[in-house]
C-alpha cells in the first residue's frame, strides 16, 4: 500500500511486533490481509493466526476484494459445533474453552509448523479476556512479542478496542501502534482515517490521514505537506484574451498564484475561470477543473453556449474535468486528486468550483482553511495557477461569504450586481493582487455568446458595489445592453 508505506516512511520494519487497533469495521482485516498478499506476492511464507473469524469469514472478505488467500497458511480457533469431521476436530480449537497458556502454545505450533516471516495475529481480545487481569496479559503478549523476534517474524497484532477500560498495555510493548477511526457525519457515507500513534526509530509522518475502503483494499491518502514538493518554474504573466481584463489585472496573473474569484450566485465565477482554461489549453497547457456544484453535462452545454468547447479539450487530454460529490469524498482524496493532475497529467492551471461545496466535504471552517493553506502553496509551488470560486450569499447590497479565504490568495476578484437605468447589470474589479499593481476601477462586464465582455471603468458612477449606485456625470459609460 503505497500511501501507508508514505505515513510510516517507508513501511514496517522487518522483524518486529506491530499494533494495529480500531473500531470492528474500520478496516483491520483488510490491510492485514493486504500485508500478507504483498508478503506471499513476493515468495515469502506467511500465516493468519485468527481468534475472530473462521477461515470460510477470511475468504469471502478477500473475495470481495478479488483476492485469493492460496497463498496464506490460516490458523483458526473456532468453535466445536462448526466442525465436521474428526480430522477438523483434530486442527481446530475453540478460544474461549481454553487455558491462556494453552491457547499460546497452540499459536506456538501453528508458527513452527509454517515458519513465516510474516505473521498476523486477530485478534488480542480474545487473549486479553482469557488473561481476564491487566498483568497477566501483559505478560502473554511479551512472550508473544519475544517469541517473534527469535523467530525474526514480522507481526501484525490485531486489537478491536472491545474492552471496557481502553488498555494500552500492547503500546509499550509493540514497535509501532496505528490507530484506525470510523466517522459518521450527519450526512453522507462514513469518513475514515488513521494515525500513527508510535513508531521506534522512525520519523513517521504525523497527524490524521484520510483512507478508504474500495474494491481491491484500503487506499490510504497521506496527508499534503507543501514545504515536501518544490519545483523550479518561470514566474511569466499569463494574460487572458481580453484585453480590458488583462488591464484590470495590470497585466495578467502571474504563473504559480492563486485567484479567488467572490460573488453572488450567477455572476459569472465559473465562466471567468473558463476564460483561463481556454486560453491555458490554447497555449497547449493542460487545465484540470474540480466541479462541486454543477452537473458536468450541463456545464458542458453551458459552456458550449458561451464559446467554450469543453468536451473538445477533455478529448484532446488536455482537460481534465472532474465531478466531485462533496458528500462522498473526504479531503484528503481530493487533495490526492489534485495531486495526480498536477504531478501525472502535467496541468497547469487548476479550477476548483467551488468552495462552498469543498467546505461541505470538511469538518468544519477552521480545517478548512488549513486544507486550502497547503492545498494552495502546494500549487503554487508546483508552478500551477490555481482559480478559486466562493458563492456569496446575497445579490446585491451587503454581501456574505460563508467562509473567508481572502488572505490566502494572492488576488481576488470581485463580482457584483447593480441596478443602473431599469437594469441589472454586473460589475468587476480587482481588491487585491500580491505580485503586482492592478487597476482600482470598476468594470462593468456582460456574458454572451461569445464569453465575457468588458466595457471602459465605470467613472461616472459611484456606490457600484452596493447594488445602487448614483450617477456623478453626464455619459452613464454603460455597455449596451444589447451588444
Amino acid at each position: 500500500m503505497a500511501g501507508l508505506d508514505d505515513v510510516l516512511a517507508g513501511g514496517l520494519a522487518r522483524s518486529r511486533v506491530f499494533l494495529f487497533e480500531g473500531s470492528p469495521g474500520t478496516g483491520k482485516t483488510t490491510i492485514s490481509l493486504q500485508f500478507l498478499l504483498e508478503g506471499a506476492k513476493v515468495g515469502e511464507r506467511v500465516l493468519y493466526i485468527t481468534l475472530s473469524e473462521t477461515e470460510d469469514e477470511l475468504k469471502a472478505s478477500a473475495a470481495s476484494h478479488g483476492w485469493s488467500l492460496d497463498g496464506i497458511d490460516i490458523y483458526e480457533l473456532v468453535p466445536p459445533e462448526s466442525l465436521l469431521d474428526e480430522e477438523q476436530q483434530q486442527s481446530l480449537l475453540y478460544s474461549s474453552d481454553l487455558e491462556l497458556g494453552e491457547t499460546t502454545r497452540r499459536i506456538f505450533e501453528a508458527f513452527q509448523r509454517v515458519k513465516p516471516s510474516r505473521v498476523v495475529l486477530d485478534s488480542l481480545s480474545e487473549i486479553r479476556l482469557l488473561a481476564q487481569s491487566s498483568l497477566r496479559y501483559r505478560r502473554q503478549v511479551l512472550a508473544l512479542k519475544h517469541f517473534f523476534a527469535r523467530q525474526e517474524a514480522t507481526v501484525l497484532m490485531l486489537d478491536d478496542l472491545t474492552a471496557e477500560q481502553h488498555d494500552k498495555t500492547v503500546h509499550s510493548v509493540a514497535h509501532g501502534v496505528v490507530r484506525l477511526e470510523e466517522l459518521a457525519p450527519d450526512y453522507g457515507a462514513e469518513r475514515r482515517r488513521l494515525r500513527v500513534i508510535k513508531y521506534r526509530g522512525r520519523r513517521f509522518r504525523g497527524g490524521y490521514h484520510d483512507f478508504e475502503i474500495q474494491t481491491g483494499g484500503v487506499r490510504v491518502f497521506p496527508r499534503l505537506v507543501s514545504a515536501e514538493h518544490h519545483r523550479s518554474f518561470e514566474r511569466e504573466v499569463l494574460q487572458s484574451p481580453i484585453a480590458e481584463l488583462n488591464a484590470l489585472l495590470g497585466g495578467g496573473v502571474e504563473r504559480g498564484s492563486s485567484v479567488l474569484v467572490l460573488g453572488p450566485a450567477g455572476t459569472g465565477k465559473s465562466l471567468l475561470s473558463l476564460t483561463f482554461v481556454a486560453n491555458a489549453v490554447g497555449r497547449g497547457e493542460r487545465a484540470a477543473m474540480f466541479v462541486f456544484d454543477e452537473e458536468l453535462g450541463l456545464l458542458i452545454e453551458r459552456a458550449k453556449g458561451l464559446g467554450f468547447d469543453l468536451q473538445a479539450m477533455v478529448d484532446q487530454d488536455l482537460l481534465v474535468l472532474e465531478q466531485v460529490d462533496a458528500a462522498e469524498l473526504t479531503p484528503g482524496e481530493f487533495s490526492e486528486r489534485v495531486r495526480h493532475c498536477v504531478e501525472f497529467h502535467g496541468a497547469r492551471t487548476v479550477v476548483v468550483d467551488s468552495l462552498n461545496g469543498y467546505q461541505a466535504a470538511m469538518p468544519g471552517e477552521n480545517a478548512l482553511i488549513l486544507h486550502m493553506h497547503e492545498l494552495l502553496q502546494y500549487l503554487n509551488r508546483q508552478g500551477a495557477t490555481t482559480f478559486l470560486t466562493v458563492a456569496q450569499h446575497g445579490l446585491v447590497g451587503d454581501m456574505r461569504s460563508p467562509v473567508d479565504v481572502t488572505y490566502l490568495a494572492d488576488t481576488v476578484i470581485l463580482l457584483r450586481y447593480f441596478e443602473a437605468l431599469g437594469r441589472v447589470r454586473r460589475a468587476i474589479s480587482v481588491v487585491k493582487k500580491r505580485t503586482g499593481a492592478h487597476e482600482n476601477t470598476i468594470r462593468e462586464y456582460r456574458i454572451g455568446s461569445n464569453g465575457v465582455t468588458l466595457g471602459a471603468p465605470l467613472t461616472n458612477f459611484q456606490g457600484v458595489l452596493r447594488g445602487v449606485p448614483t450617477m456623478v456625470g453626464d455619459e452613464p459609460g454603460l455597455l449596451d445592453i444589447e451588444g
